[in-house]
């Protein structure tokens, strides 16, 4: 039993060890979650890497429109020596309309993707009515050419 307790007390100071070490493994900030997948991959080839889908969720939308939900880095090894693969991004996408209407899967309002988008939606609006309001008529003029 002595025996026991003590390997896993070896194990558990060893697992911690390497999280002091080595870290927890938390990622950094996610560059690409909530752009377009065209805006990310844009982004990712310009960078001088590959976009690759990981997954899809959803077939409402056009691929181009889908939105990011999160990226990482390709966790793959390559070669007979192994080498990280670092030139990869793995892309995780929605491609549900970014509201939900009658028959079509999207955020719901009571989330709060889905009160955001609900709200960029009336603002433009809002401002599109201001636009075409601030635009001269024209004129009518009696017995005109």
């Amino acid at each position: 039993m002595k025996a026991f307790i003590g390997i896993c007390a070896g194990a558990v100071g060893l697992a911690g060890m390497s999280f002091a070490l080595f870290g927890s493994g938390v990622a950094a900030a996610d560059l690409y979650a909530g752009q377009s997948y065209s805006d990310a991959s844009s982004a990712i080839s310009n960078a001088g890497e590959t976009a690759v889908v990981a997954s899809s969720v959803g077939d409402a939308v056009d691929q181009g429109d889908c939105v990011v939900t999160r990226s990482q880095q390709a966790p793959w090894l390559k070669g007979d020596n192994f080498a990280p693969v670092t030139d990869t991004v793995l892309l995780f996408l929605n491609c549900n309309a970014k509201l939900a209407s009658a028959g079509a899967p999207g955020n719901s309002l009571a989330s709060p993707e889905g009160r955001a988008e609900k709200t960029a939606e009336d603002h433009e609006a809002d401002q599109t009515a201001a636009a075409q309001q601030s635009e001269p008529s024209e004129l009518l003029t009696p017995g005109g050419d």
